[in-house]
């Protein structure tokens, strides 16, 4: 899928493709192009690009009118390692929100081998997994581990699994050291490969779980794996809802709220509004700022918010209460927020479904606390900073129906509230550490 690129704002101020790698030395472009090559592509005449942690660069989507060059259909996504330092880098642009974690996962378990490798030459390969191409849900059901597909350019992995065998033939017949052909041959390898016995070239695990995740897939769906249970969470025209399965795979309509809600309280995802959490966070205050926000958008698109703070919002409330009372979220949440501070808690079950989401979190110590907060922001779409921090294909789709106004008023709000400490900023509202 190509796609368009992104305006400017967003790059000028590092909120798409922020802390990538610049690769401009000529040996790096060299060994870069020499994977392009690998993979049936045209090399980049680009003389200095930027690469994220799998090695997909923007510039190098934008020379060849292609941002999928390395996700052809989506699925078995493409990998470029020119260096150990990728492993500190984003992935910005993928289909599976786990792509991410799984190159970290790779990466980590395979660290000597990469640093070995990448001194001489280029890594590359796919994330390759059961299914060559997505048709609908099933097949990305049937994904239940990945496997690295490792090569290099000069195949210095071929040429260190040859040593290694020839290594042990040495080892094992009584005569092998007869063979100056072979001890030839052994001394070329060593020559490119170095000594096996203290080097690692060769990976040491290439596969991986392929746990919960979001994808692109059929306009985006959610799969969130328990131990009993598979549950999609997608739009019910996907292809292949709720058609197979049903006593391993359970369907929820993401247009469902009550189901939805239902499900990540019931499987332990979701922090629920109670005071310990709500008062220091400062969450409420949080959303009430973002609903404002979104309506003050709605109602006036094209307005200079330049000069706009607390007080000018708070002044804007006064001025605008039929609207802040007919839409009913700014006046639900300071009512969230009295009762928690009177009883400690909120009672749920008491709060219409449509405002549920404004008032939780994903719990922090659950492995899909990023996930379920990312979910929960589709059901919030006014609150675009918690969109951009756990949803960025979300915000990125949003930002481009903005008004040039809005833009400018979202860029500088997410310059002075998350990006002047994302890692503070991430443990105070949503309580998470990493």
């Amino acid at each position: 899928m190509t796609r368009a690129k992104k305006p400017d704002l967003l790059r000028d101020n590092e909120l798409i493709y922020g802390r990538l790698l610049a690769i401009d030395e000529p040996h790096l472009i060299q060994r870069y192009n020499k994977a392009l090559v690998a993979f049936g592509l045209e090399p980049t005449k680009l003389k200095s690009f930027q690469i994220d942690r799998t090695g997909f660069s923007p510039e190098v989507a934008e020379e060849r009118g292609d941002y999928d060059y390395l996700d052809p259909n989506e699925v078995n996504r493409r990998f470029i390692i020119l260096t150990p330092s990728q492993i500190d880098l984003p992935v910005v642009h993928t289909a599976f929100s786990n792509t991410s974690q799984l190159m970290f996962e790779f990466m980590s378990k395979n660290q000597r081998a990469i640093d070995a490798l990448t001194i001489k030459d280029v890594i590359y390969g796919e994330i390759e997994d059961s299914v060559p191409k997505v048709s609908d849900i099933e097949d990305l059901l049937s994904i239940n581990q990945v496997e690295f597909k490792v090569l290099s350019a000069e195949d210095v992995l071929g040429k260190a699994a040859e040593l290694g065998k020839l290594v042990d033939r040495l080892k094992q017949e009584p005569d092998a050291w007869r063979d100056n052909a072979m001890l030839e041959r052994m001394v070329d390898l060593a020559k490119v490969c170095g000594d096996i016995r203290e080097n690692a070239l060769v990976p040491d695990q290439v596969i991986f779980r392929h746990n919960a995740y979001w994808t692109s897939h059929f306009g985006g769906l959610y799969v969130f794996v328990d131990p009993d249970m598979t549950t999609v969470i997608s739009d019910p025209a996907a292809p292949g809802f709720r058609r197979s399965r049903p006593w391993q795979v359970s369907y929820l309509s993401i247009n469902d709220t009550d189901k939805v809600f239902r499900f990540l309280a019931g499987t332990g995802r979701l922090e629920l509004p109670r005071a310990s959490w709500i008062e220091a966070s400062g969450y409420l205050e949080h959303r009430a700022e973002m609903v404002v926000r979104a309506l003050l958008r709605d109602a006036e698109p094209n307005r200079n918010l330049t000069d706009v703070d607390k007080v000018w919002l708070q002044t804007w409330i006064h001025g605008h209460a039929d609207l802040i009372a007919s839409d009913g979220n700014f006046p639900f949440l300071n009512a969230a927020k009295r009762e928690i501070a009177q009883f400690g808690h909120l009672k749920i079950e008491d709060v219409a479904p449509r405002q549920r989401f404004l008032v939780v979190r994903g719990r922090p110590d659950h492995p899909d606390a990023w996930l379920t907060n990312q979910l929960i922001s589709d059901f919030v779409p006014q609150d675009f900073v918690s969109r951009y921090v756990f949803n960025k294909p979300g915000f990125y789709k949003d930002f481009d129906g903005f008004s040039d106004a809005w833009r400018s008023h979202v860029v500088d709000v997410l310059k002075t509230t998350y990006l002047k400490d994302k890692a503070a900023f991430r443990a105070r509202l949503y309580g998470l550490t990493d």
